[in-house]
């Protein structure tokens, strides 16, 4: 039975038909990452960390004249709630920090922390991810948590933040990122998928913004005197362990905001500035004394502190940086979700500021947006465990409607029953990137599982505006460089020949919905039948576009007594099947499903 023959009979193949078995074989490993960007383990290390917390810092050079210090392994020893061994990205030199928690085959959730706070912030919601079968990072930036630390102020930058975290990404090989960002994470996080969106699956944002500032623009006069050490007031210190309301809905009560240029000079400056301090005045909650300590962790002097302090600071580099990456997420199509503290005081939580991301991201139309109570600038800290089963529910959901894209991988086997098709696709997961669906080889395919046959079904475009059926199943795999999931196991009829036009049967039961105001695409077969479009194909044409439907009957080569029409919908359409499904296609590959059986008197449709 040839590729050719099968890919034929197997089009009518469509996602939502059953279930598989649950597992997966993506490692998660990281990538060769050349001389400068190699992974590394905790243990690799070791030998460099066995000093006491409160040891003499020993400042490293890296090749390139970078001074830095690490932070004592002693120091993060028993923190509360945090079990996790630490892992390293070498960048240029100096280590980036992340844990990585969750299956290894699981889908890819990122976590980005703001500042002054480190990946601890993420302690309640890394077990509810990672139950929930996610391969769960959470990496620190530079200068915070266990990652290394410039000691000059001046290594540190916004684009290179962003930078890294590019690196970082590409040194794990991560595809298909779930990301959550909040703080200085989402503007490092969002400019970072702006300017990459393809790696991005889905994106949620907590309390954080992507501010487009022209060049040019100085937003705050720079700290003078950036390395004194001077007693001043914290801008939190009137803000009680137990946070009092900050805004009656969207209007912010009338307390005064502080000025963000305090907030830098502080930052820079202060004496007492110490992460604790903010951390514990921008949460809702009273924070416990083991847990203060444990956002003090990273900096058991002031030398290990350049990043944390710079960090207010880079606002100033802003201007003229995010134009491209703007451009980026403001074209993202794919699932992006806000979800907002109720009791944020400052302007990221400001509702306007949440606002302009959901009127600007086109993923964002129709998610349900929220805004937490009992959450302040921390949300994670506040409400870990009901954020991550918010993300992981945002994370699951399948946004697979009207125009979406996608890809399918046939493998044939021949079982004591016959031959059958596990049907791999891409629905739910990615749009099936055509230099992903490159990647993909069937012979390398069929040599790599023993398949019988190895059919490359796609790219195609859905044209239901919604679906219901069999849940599919969790288990998924890399064909090439592109992420599916198997959605069915398809028993193949050796006596159907698969041609266009031609009847084949399908089990499965499935309801599926064309909205009032749209269009049913049809064939009409001259003993009555209908057959209403399920998915146009482009396969055969990859020119072939949803506009050119209406008009499609032109190109096709109809047998006799057939027609093409394109029916506009003055109400929804359910098109609805139990137990079997007839389908078939045309010569261009365009898969319908029957959704009138023939007269009894064999008569043509109207």
């Amino acid at each position: 039975m040839s590729n050719l023959s099968l890919r034929t009979l197997l089009l009518a193949c469509l996602t939502l038909m059953g279930c598989g078995e649950e597992g997966g074989d993506e490692t998660g490993e990281a990538a060769d990452a050349g001389p400068d960007m190699a992974a590394t383990d905790a243990a690799a290390d070791a030998a460099t960390d066995e000093r006491a917390c409160d040891a003499e810092p020993i400042v490293q050079t890296t090749a390139d004249g970078v001074d830095f210090v690490r932070t004592p392994d002693a120091c993060f020893e028993g923190l509360p709630d945090w079990p996790y061994a630490p892992q390293y990205v070498e960048i240029d030199g100096l280590r980036q920090a992340y844990v990585d928690v969750g299956p290894a085959d699981g889908r890819v959730v990122l976590l980005l922390h703001g500042q002054p706070s480190w990946s601890y912030l993420y302690r309640k919601m890394i077990p509810v991810l990672a139950e929930a079968g996610y391969r769960v990072i959470a990496m620190d930036h530079l200068g915070m948590g266990r990652s290394d630390k410039p000691v000059d102020i001046a290594a540190y930058s916004y684009v290179g933040h962003s930078d890294r975290l590019q690196r970082f990404v590409e040194a794990l090989a991560l595809l298909d990122i779930n990301l959550f960002v909040q703080d200085w994470g989402s503007l490092i996080g969002l400019r970072t998928a702006g300017l990459d969106p393809e790696r991005y699956a889905r994106i949620a944002v907590g309390n954080g913004s992507l501010p487009v500032v022209p060049a040019g623009i100085e937003l705050h006069p720079p700290v003078d005197s950036p390395d004194e050490i001077v007693d001043i007031p914290s801008p939190f210190a009137a803000i009680p362990a137990q946070q009092p309301p900050f805004y009656d809905g969207c209007e912010r009560r009338p307390a005064g905001e502080a000025d963000f240029g305090a907030w830098m000079t502080y930052a820079m400056k202060g004496r007492d500035f110490r992460a604790s301090g903010v951390v514990e005045a921008l949460t809702w909650f009273d924070l416990p004394s083991d847990e203060e300590a444990a956002y003090d962790a990273p900096f058991p002097s002031r030398i290990y502190m350049a990043g944390a302090r710079v960090f207010p600071s880079l606002v100033n580099e802003l201007p003229g940086a995010n134009d491209a990456a703007w451009a980026g997420l403001t074209a993202f199509e794919r699932p992006f979700l806000t979800l907002w503290a109720a009791n944020d005081p400052g302007t990221l939580g400001a509702c306007e500021t949440q606002q302009r991301l959901i009127d600007s991201v086109p993923g964002a139309a129709g998610l349900p947006h929220d805004r937490l109570d009992a959450a302040s600038h921390f949300l994670q800290d506040d409400q870990g465990p009901a954020l991550a089963r918010r993300l992981a529910r945002f994370f699951a959901s399948v946004p697979f409607g009207p125009g979406s894209r996608y890809c399918e991988v046939l493998l044939v086997q021949l079982t004591d029953d016959g031959p059958e098709a596990e049907v791999w696709g891409t629905p739910g997961i990615n749009d099936c990137p055509a230099e992903r669906w490159e990647t993909v080889d069937a012979e390398a395919i069929q040599a790599e599982t023993g398949a019988l046959a190895v059919v490359l079904n796609g790219p195609r475009h859905w044209l239901p505006a919604g679906s219901s059926g069999a849940p599919p199943s969790e288990e998924r795999r890399l064909f090439g460089e592109l992420e599916m999931r198997l959605l069915a196991v398809l028993e193949i009829d050796g006596q159907q020949e698969g041609a266009p036009y031609v009847e084949q049967t399908v089990r499965r039961t499935t309801t599926y919905l064309y909205e009032a105001g749209g269009h049913a695409f049809e064939l009409l077969a001259p003993d009555g039948a209908i057959y209403t479009m399920q998915s146009m194909s482009l396969i055969v044409d990859p020119e072939q576009r949803l506009d050119d439907l209406p008009a499609l009957g032109e190109r096709l080569e109809l047998p006799d007594g057939w027609r093409y029409r394109a029916r506009a919908l003055d109400e929804d359409f359910v098109l609805e099947v139990e137990g079997e499904a007839v389908v078939l296609t045309d010569d261009l590959g365009n898969t319908y499903q029957r959704s009138r059986p023939p007269s009894p008197e064999g008569q043509p449709a109207e």
